[in-house]
C-alpha cells in the first residue's frame, strides 16, 4: 500500500548544525500523526520540503508517491497546508482571501465556509490587518479544511486559539479522519498530540529520536507535583508509586511523577487532599530530562 508520506535520507542543511538530516519516515494512509519536538527542531524545515517550498540538501521525499520535488504542483493539489508562520494579507477581507485560495483549488463549497465560520466564531468581512492572532489562527484553519483533501499538514495549528476553540479544532480533526483523510501535525505540545495523534514522531536538534504509539509516548511525560493533606502524609504509598524527587515538609508533599497519573491517586487514595496542584514541564524540559536520562543510561551500560 502506498504511504501519504514516505522520506528516505531526507537532509536540508543550513549549516551550524541547522535543518532537518537523514529523515527516514513513513506515514500510512488515514492516520493522524503527530510530529513532536521542541521550537526549532526541524520540524518546519520538514513540513516545507514535503511542500515543495525548499530544496532538500540530499536525500527525498514523496507524498502518496508523487516525489516532493518534481511533482510539487500535483502533490499541493492533494493537501491542504496550514503554514506556522500565517501570510501578512494586510487589507484583504477574510472573505477576499478565502475566495483567493478557493479559486486556487478550483472553487470552494461555500456552505462549507460558512459552517466552518461559525463554528470557529470567524467574521469574514473584518480585514486581514485587523484581526487578532487568534483570528488569524481560524482563518487559516478554515482554509485548510474548507476544501476535502486527502491529506492535511499541520504546522502548529492550535497557535493563539484559546481552550474553546481548540476544542472545536480537535473535534473537525477527529470528522476529517474519519471520512478519511491523513494527518501530518507538527508540535511542540505534548499534550495536543497525546490528544488526537494515532502515532508520534519525535524529532531532536534536526534528528528523528523515535517514532511511538501513544503507549510508548507516556513514558516521556512527567509532572511537578505538590499535594497537601489532613494528617500524616501517606509517604510510603508515594514512594511504592514511584514518585521521584520526593520532598515532605509542613504537612506538603512535592515530588515528580513519571508516565500515568493513576498510581499517584491510588496512593493518595486513603488521605483527605486539601489541595494538589500539577504541573506538566515544557517541551523542552521534558526532552532534556528524558533524553538525559537515556544518554546517562546508555553511557553506564557501556
Amino acid at each position: 500500500m502506498t504511504n501519504a508520506i514516505a522520506t528516505g535520507g531526507l537532509t536540508k542543511d543550513f549549516g551550524a548544525g541547522r535543518g532537518i538530516f537523514d529523515l527516514d519516515l513513513e506515514v500510512t494512509k488515514g492516520e493522524i500523526f503527530g510530529y513532536l519536538g521542541p521550537n526549532g527542531a526541524g520540524k518546519t524545515t520538514t513540513i516545507r520540503l514535503l511542500m515543495g517550498m525548499i530544496h532538500p540538501t540530499r536525500g527525498g521525499a514523496r507524498v502518496f508517491d508523487l516525489d516532493c520535488q518534481k511533482q510539487s504542483v500535483e502533490v499541493k493539489r492533494r493537501v491542504s497546508y496550514l503554514p506556522g508562520d500565517l501570510p501578512q494579507l494586510a487589507g484583504l477581507r477574510g472573505s477576499e482571501v478565502v475566495a483567493y485560495v478557493g479559486g486556487l483549488r478550483g472553487g470552494v463549497d461555500t456552505g462549507r465556509v460558512a459552517a466552518l465560520c461559525e463554528r470557529f466564531d470567524l467574521d469574514l468581512s473584518r480585514r486581514y490587518r485587523e484581526y487578532s492572532h487568534g483570528n488569524k489562527q481560524k482563518l487559516a484553519l478554515v482554509l485548510a479544511f474548507m476544501s476535502a483533501p486527502d491529506l492535511l499538514i499541520l504546522d502548529e495549528p492550535t497557535s493563539g486559539l484559546d481552550p474553546l476553540n481548540q476544542q472545536s479544532f480537535y473535534d473537525l480533526l477527529a470528522e476529517v479522519h474519519a471520512a478519511g483523510a491523513t494527518v501530518f501535525l507538527s508540535s511542540h505540545i505534548l499534550s495536543e498530540v497525546e490528544h488526537v495523534c494515532d502515532r508520534v514522531g519525535i524529532v531532536r536538534s534536526g534528528h528523528l529520536v523515535k517514532v511511538a504509539s501513544l503507549d510508548e509516548l507516556h513514558e516521556i511525560r512527567i509532572h511537578h507535583v505538590e499535594v497537601e493533606v489532613e494528617g500524616e502524609l501517606p509517604m510510603a504509598a508515594l514512594r511504592a508509586a514511584g514518585v521521584e524527587q520526593l520532598v515532605c515538609e509542613d504537612g506538603r508533599a512535592r515530588f515528580v511523577a513519571r508516565g500515568a497519573f493513576a498510581p499517584v491517586m491510588t496512593a493518595l487514595a486513603g488521605s483527605r487532599v486539601t489541595n494538589l496542584t500539577s504541573h506538566e514541564p515544557s517541551l523542552e524540559e521534558t526532552f532534556l530530562a528524558y533524553y538525559e536520562e537515556t544518554e546517562t543510561g546508555a553511557d553506564d551500560e557501556r
